[in-house]
């Protein structure tokens, strides 16, 4: 009770009262462990556990408390050991060999998995226990790394297996049936499986509504049987006209037959499945029946009308004469338009045939539909507004379809303005119809808003009108205060918030979208790939945590999705969870997230090498090891998240999609390689073997550097290729994916500066080894490296200078291009120190040794070699430039903190007054946002100039 509780120490203290009186209770030491555990003393915790462990205990309660407690720890494969034992001790348990089972299940044993299956069934002759072995051949087969392997031998073998089960009459349940299918489909006997389903057997398959029919069509169409697909479809359209996938099959089919020139037979059946249309003209009829039937029927149902739009689409593709038989497309839309205008899906359904109509009739088409909305007389300016909900979804509908067919787009600028003006009035007025909503439900009128957000966008991204991205987050701001449950809203903020480098109100509105379970991948993108850029340490590290916490669970969670489908014979569920989990697995995003997530502990804890040296170690760093699976990265990024309507030559296309992922490669593999290198440094300042020692390769020290350089010439590497990837200037669209860092890593001259300090470790480990004398050269290359090393500090910090906010003829205008190159600053300097500190660990013991050599010949004439004042030089320099950076930053806050902005938005005499109220919470979060990020940068750098001050050799 206390541990379920969560009071562990009680835990701990009543099981240690227990074991005083009985030191042998098994089961009070695994509770005492499970409380050592989620009171944070692993190791006690474990060892107590192995004591109990090696005693091969077999009560239930242990074997129970000993599995809960491995699981905690992460160590499924301790489980397997207790079962085994367990087994061995009770073998006619069928209880423990079903533990036993499942424990594999969890590790993914899949040939134990059979083995246990069948010792199972032999104990207790059951069906499911059975079929679990089945299941576990088909799962070797699915890992099996042969793919001639698998078809020989792991699918014949379960196919025999069930086969004999069939022979016996003893299949019972529809999971058997699916398996049996599921071999036989895997096996490619689509015949065979098409028997199945046909036969006795199928009758089983009833879970699922249309289960039969949807594998026989399947099978159909795997076997090029077009006239059963044909005849099938058409059947189960007659049943139920409104289900869009049999439509799809049925032309499929249709266009099939026609290009085979087939033919029915004379004597007997078309087909199996029966009547066979083989014809454009069957197909017209076919379809002109459906919306006849269609107007009969109790509720309106969209399928026949959009089925003629989709044989028209499919007639004009293929260059047939025929389409004029359905009607003219504009004709068709408009009735359907008449009919289901009033749905928020008639938008959707018509967005996918708008192709139809000649770009010379758009504005026509749009004046058609206005015609027969019903509005009421015109309100103020001339607009007339809709009387009820179904007039405004009407005339929404008009509005995103005029969007789609770009007239907005073709506007000039004034225009632009005056029907953001008419969108927010019309969105003003549906709010009336919402009153009575519920806080968590959308307004009737919030796309109104989003349309006119869209709109300012273009005039800000396309023409710089500056005015228009603060009036963007002043309505959005405003829709969100009438409609706080709507996710776009908020997405949308997001989005242009980091645009503007302002990442604290993001945190908050990510944070209120309530992302679950998958969602941390695939829009997780959105808060990672800002927040350290912007200077929020603090609530990156938070972000990379939440997603790292979803991916690290993924693990433990599908193990037991696994599990329960072996329980309730979901066998086809179970290849789609373990695909589920690679694909998790290779996520791009669990690769960035880990990746950035320990630069940024770096960044935040280590500050010199003894410490740097601490942190790599506790995250099992080594810059030997990759661990980013980069032939099998999967973007998983949801890039349509935020709603869009605009025309197909302006939305996100594939060739975005391919450019995106290849940038996000490129930048991943760049910052992968400079965590790597850092980690590289600790390794290198350890007992350094003299030179010719015949020791040094197999200490490793020189492995070590190796490692090092060659890394750095995967650096180089990875260098060209992102430069030339940016050398095509890519633009990707307003609202698609955002560009990663890697344009200002090289523009602003981070990317030679942290290059070069790699180099320098180089030349300085070669002075390691050859000693100070004769190696004059060297010291000369280094002197001239600290001194390059400065001179490109000095530019990267002068491409951070100038205001984060001006105001310019009372308009603001934001630099966040100024912060992201700060944050760059920060993280090379922390890498200069991580190197300076390398140095200065190798420099030390020279500087000893010739202190004793001159006591000991008692001269001052031995003279201290120039790579010395070289370093102090250096040091006294990147101290200077340091606290120049500071300066500055103090400099940036005291702007930022005396900058009035409640005057500038209540100048603009044509915002109304609950704008202006918006306008100024927006100004003052981008201000506060600025102020956060300065203040973080700020306190980091003083950290910096700290550790810096103490290096005096």
């Amino acid at each position: 009770d206390y541990l379920d509780n969560g009071n562990n120490k009680m835990a701990i203290q009543q099981a240690d009262k227990l074991l005083k009186k009985h030191k042998d209770l098994h089961c009070a030491k695994v509770l005492k462990a499970i409380g050592l555990q989620r009171t944070g003393k692993q190791d006690e915790a474990y060892t107590l556990a192995q004591e109990v462990a090696a005693l091969e205990p077999t009560d239930d309660n242990s074997l129970q408390a000993l599995t809960i407690l491995y699981r905690e720890m992460h160590r499924p494969e301790l489980v397997t050991k207790l079962y085994e034992a367990a087994v061995k001790k009770v073998p006619n348990s069928e209880e423990y060999h079903s533990h036993l089972f499942m424990a594999y299940a969890r590790v993914g044993e899949y040939k134990k998995m059979q083995q246990a299956g069948m010792a199972l069934y032999k104990i207790v002759p059951k069906n499911p226990y059975y079929f679990w072995s089945v299941m576990s051949l088909i799962m070797q087969s699915i890992s099996a790394q042969d793919e001639n392997l698998s078809k020989t031998m792991f699918l014949p073998l379960a196919e025999r297996m069930v086969e004999k089960m069939v022979k016996e009459d003893k299949i019972e349940a529809e999971a058997e049936v699916e398996l049996y299918y599921m071999i036989l489909e895997r096996l490619e006997k689509y015949r065979e499986a098409l028997d199945v389903v046909r036969g006795k057997l199928g009758e089983k398959l009833t879970s699922e509504l249309q289960s039969r029919e949807n594998k026989c069509m399947a099978m159909y169409k795997k076997l090029r049987r077009w006239p059963e697909c044909n005849a099938l479809s058409r059947r189960l359209l007659l049943k139920n006209s409104d289900d869009w996938q049999f439509y799809i099959t049925y032309f499929d089919s249709v266009f099939q037959l026609i290009d085979e020139s087939w033919t029915p037979p004379l004597e007997e059946e078309h087909s199996l499945e029966g009547e066979v249309h083989y014809s454009i003209e069957q197909a017209v009829k076919f379809i002109e029946e459906r919306i006849t039937e269609e107007s009969k029927s109790s509720r309106p149902l969209r399928g026949p009308y959009l089925a003629k739009l989709e044989l028209i689409r499919r007639l004009r593709h293929r260059g047939c004469n025929d389409e004029h038989k359905l009607g003219d497309p504009e004709e068709l839309m408009f009735q359907y338009f008449r009919k289901f205008g009033d749905k928020p899906c008639c938008f959707t359904d018509l967005k996918v045939f708008v192709d139809l109509l000649p770009s010379s009739q758009y504005t026509k088409f749009i004046g058609h539909l206005l015609e027969v909305i019903p509005l009421s007389a015109a309100a103020e300016g001339g607009t007339a507004l809709p009387e009820d909900i179904r007039a405004l979804q009407q005339h929404l509908c008009v509005v995103q379809l005029s969007r789609l067919l770009g007239l907005y787009h073709a506007m000039e600028k004034k225009e632009k303005l005056s029907v953001v003006r008419e969108l927010m009035l019309r969105y003003r007025h549906g709010l009336e119809f919402g009153k009575s909503c519920l806080k968590t439900e959308l307004q009737f009128s919030d796309y109104y808003c989003l349309l006119a957000v869209h709109l300012l966008l273009d005039l800000w991204l396309e023409e710089g009108e500056e005015t228009a991205v603060w009036q963007c987050l002043t309505l959005l701001e405003e829709g969100l205060s009438h409609s706080p449950s709507n996710a776009q809203f908020k997405l949308l903020l997001i989005r242009i918030y980091c645009r503007l480098g302002a990442f604290e109100p993001v945190a908050e509105l990510y944070s209120s979208l309530d992302a679950k379970h998958i969602q941390h991948d695939t829009i997780g993108y959105l808060l990672t790939r800002y927040a350290e850029a912007l200077g929020h340490f603090a609530a990156a590290s938070q972000s990379c945590n939440f997603a790292l916490r979803f991916f690290h669970s993924n693990q433990k969670d599908t193990s037991e999705y696994i599990i329960q489908a072996y329980k309730y014979g979901a066998f086809e569920k179970i290849p789609e969870f373990i695909a589920f989990r690679n694909r998790l697995n290779s996520s791009l995003h669990f690769a960035q997230v880990r990746t950035e997530r320990m630069l940024l502990d770096l960044l935040l804890e280590a500050n010199i090498t003894t410490s740097l040296e601490e942190s790599i170690k506790s995250m099992s760093l080594s810059p030997e090891e990759d661990d980013i699976p980069w032939k099998d990265l999967r973007d998983n990024r949801d890039l349509t998240v935020l709603f869009n309507w605009d025309p197909k030559d302006r939305d996100i296309s594939e060739e975005h999609r391919k450019l995106s992922l290849e940038e996000e490669t490129l930048w991943l593999r760049i910052r992968s390689l400079t965590l790597r290198l850092v980690s590289g440094l600790p390794t290198l300042s350890h007992s350094i073997q003299p030179k010719n020692s015949e020791k040094t390769a197999e200490n490793g020290v020189s492995s070590k550097i190796d490692t090092v350089r060659s890394l750095l010439q995967q650096l180089e590497a990875a260098v060209d290729s992102g430069k030339k990837f940016l050398e095509q200037k890519i633009q990707y669209p307003v609202l698609g994916p955002p560009p990663t860092r890697m344009a200002g890593f090289f523009s602003n001259g981070s990317c030679q500066c942290q290059t070069s300090l790699f180099y320098l470790v180089s030349d300085i480990y070669e002075l390691d080894t050859n000693g100070l004398e004769d190696s004059a050269e060297i010291q000369e290359r280094i002197g001239n490296s600290f001194k390059s090393l400065i001179e490109r500090l000095t530019g990267l910090f002068n491409k951070c200078k100038g205001d984060l906010i001006e105001v310019r003829d009372g308009t603001l205008k934001t630099h966040a291009n100024l912060l992201e190159n700060l944050v760059f600053l920060v993280e090379t300097i922390s890498i200069t120190l991580w190197v300076s500190s390398y140095c200065d660990s190798v420099l030390r013991p020279f500087k000893s040794n010739l202190q004793k050599k001159k006591k000991k010949k008692k001269e001052s004439s031995i003279a201290m070699p120039p790579v010395f004042t070289h370093f102090l030089d250096y040091v006294t320099d990147l101290q200077t430039l340091t606290s120049n950076v500071i300066d500055h930053i103090k400099g940036l806050e005291i702007i930022l903190t005396a900058l009035k902005l409640e005057d500038l938005s209540l100048k603009d005499t044509l915002l109304l007054q609950e704008e202006k109220k918006f306008t100024k919470t927006v100004q003052g979060k981008v201000q506060s946002s600025y102020h956060h990020s300065i203040q973080e940068i700020g306190e980091l750098l003083k950290k910096r100039l700290d550790t810096i001050k103490k290096l005096k050799i």
